[in-house]
């Protein structure tokens, strides 16, 4: 079969099937980290985007409507660098796309060519070797051979063809990629979504375990939303309304040309919240939860029309809310505090540091952009900041503070928990500056060396160190600095790394999950005979996958 012609529908169904394509490939994608300590990174993150995607995209048969939207969702769901790159490029696509009712395999070329385009332009500093480069040179290298006597199957097939020839070439573009023996894993989840849609064109369909379950919550999910009995005349009504729609700004007189995104945000905050506004050219997408619908609904229409609108009655949702983050009631704050967080104690720490917002990350846990920006617009603060606590997690901070408009948000580039723990620490919380507190919070961070402790799951091997899987293994700034047979010598090991001369003072060691009494007692004791002079203290972290995190002073 030869497909020349491309709808919405034939694109989302192209998309599932990449998804599926993707949730196949997830552990293989994030084995192919260039570290040994197996965290869940890229595949999880690319897969999450896409699902995100395509969960708020409407079923449409005009191409560009449904790219529009996928666009948005995945830009509002990026998880991670992989993630975020991903989302920018299928936001390319849909630009180049925008105004397609049907598309043409050419069409298709030069929207993946703007794809690219759109990545390099979103990334401060590109990175050759990465997912960047083989979706350039993918399209680069056969867009010459794309005639009208192309079809779509031959196109994706010369397209993943010249993507896998780039991503053999990806170690030697990248030294990090080289020292480890893989290939850029973002680069072929990138790859595998590609395969997926190609494969749907020729018939194979994939199915995985995991969309049969969604598609099982999804439709539990539909009937509670439809119950109309979970709400009645003795029922309360205090949350409001889930509102949602995508308003289309209008050229007419009888329109408000003086639309401006911050001003438009201030004002639909004085009737609800959990408000998300995401504007792309001359159309502006908002969810909101308010008691008063008719006052949204009048601030909107001052600027344009309702292209598409939802309004739903919360409790017959069960006044669904994100599990994944921990909010505080709303008040105003001189400065509103959002950190991200993996493990009960360090989200128990954090909370009492004065967290107004604490969502679901940090280690072993890259966060998503719409995670970051619904603490951000729940805030009513003079100043916002960020601890990302992740180095994945830094860009989706950075892309949902683009998102909400506002320009009193800042991030403290927190790369993992212990340095958040030490900065929060530091904050003064009774002064009445936040600028100080923000440099009291930033000394903090640059006051601790984190070592994190964790059994590698794969050899690994560089100019530097090398070991076998199974193997403990010590890591500062995600790079491996030292390796032992077991916890204790590897603890040591590391300090000895870190600490040569015996200058530092203090050492804290954040247990992680499933360590016992007794083997917290044991490497305790090894510190402190080997390093009389550190002043100790052990504190519950919770985290997974790492054993230990050792903050030294």
């Amino acid at each position: 079969m030869k497909t020349f012609e491309i709808d919405g529908y034939l694109f989302e169904k192209m998309l599932r099937n990449a998804l599926n394509n993707l949730r196949l490939h997830e552990e293989e994608l994030n084995a192919l980290n260039v570290f040994p300590v197996s965290d869940g990174d890229t595949g999880t993150n690319m897969q999450l985007t896409l699902e995100h995607g395509l969960a708020k995209a409407k079923r449409t048969r005009h191409v560009g409507n449904f790219l529009q939207e996928l666009g948005s969702g995945m830009l509002l769901g990026a998880r991670g660098n992989s993630g975020v790159i991903l989302s920018q490029i299928f936001k390319g696509i849909s630009i180049a796309l925008v105004k397609d009712a049907v598309t043409n395999p050419g069409r298709i070329r030069n929207a993946f060519i703007r794809g690219y385009r759109q990545a390099y332009e979103a990334v401060v500093n590109p990175v050759e070797g990465t997912i960047l480069t083989v979706a350039r040179e993918g399209v680069e290298n056969i867009k010459n051979q794309v005639t009208r006597e192309t079809s779509l199957e031959v196109f994706f097939g010369l397209y993943i063809s010249e993507m896998k020839k780039s991503l053999e070439r990806t170690p030697e573009l990248l030294e990090a990629l080289k020292e480890a023996g893989v290939i850029d894993s973002g680069a072929l989840g990138f790859i595998y979504i590609v395969e997926g849609m190609q494969k749907f064109l020729t018939g194979e369909v994939l199915v995985t375990e995991k969309s049969i379950k969604r598609s099982k919550q999804e439709k539990a999910m539909d009937d509670a939303i439809n119950d109309e009995t979970l709400f009645n005349e003795n029922s309360r009504f205090e949350d409001g309304y889930c509102m949602e729609f995508l308003l289309q700004l209008m050229r007419a007189s009888s329109y408000s040309q003086l639309f401006k995104i911050n001003d438009f945000i201030k004002d639909l905050s004085n009737y609800g919240n959990s408000l998300v506004v995401v504007q792309e050219g001359r159309r502006v997408k908002v969810h909101i939860h308010t008691l008063k619908p008719a006052r949204i609904i009048a601030i909107a229409q001052e600027f344009g029309e309702f292209v598409s609108f939802k309004l739903e009655n919360m409790q017959l949702q069960h006044n669904h809310r994100d599990e994944k983050t921990i909010v505080k009631k709303k008040e105003h704050k001189a400065l509103f505090k959002i950190a991200a967080a993996n493990g009960e104690g360090f989200e128990s720490m954090f909370e009492q540091f004065g967290c107004d917002v604490i969502i679901r990350g940090g280690a072993s846990l890259n966060t998503a952009a719409k995670d970051f920006l619904d603490a951000i617009m729940s805030a009513d603060a003079d100043r916002i900041v960020i601890f990302p606590n992740n180095p994945n997690s830094v860009r989706a901070a950075e892309q949902a503070i683009k998102l909400s408009g506002l320009e009193n948000v800042r991030i403290i580039p927190t790369h993992d928990m212990v340095s958040c723990y030490y900065a929060l620490a530091m904050d003064v919380m009774d002064h009445d500056d936040p600028d100080f507190r923000l440099s009291e919070m930033e000394m903090g961070m640059d006051c601790v060396t984190n070592i994190a402790i964790a059994t590698a799951t794969k050899d690994y091997s560089s100019e530097d160190i090398s070991f076998k899987a199974g193997d403990v293994a010590a890591l500062v700034n995600d790079k491996p600095i030292s390796y032992s047979q077991d916890i204790i010598s590897s603890v040591i090991k590391a300090i000895d790394k870190i600490d040569p001369d015996r200058e530092r003072e203090g050492c804290t060691l954040f247990r992680g999950i499933g360590i016992p009494d007794e083997k917290a007692d044991e490497l305790t004791e090894a510190i402190a005979a080997a390093y009389p002079r550190l002043e100790i203290n052990v504190i519950e972290g919770g985290q997974d996958v790492y054993h230990w995190f050792v903050g030294l002073l």
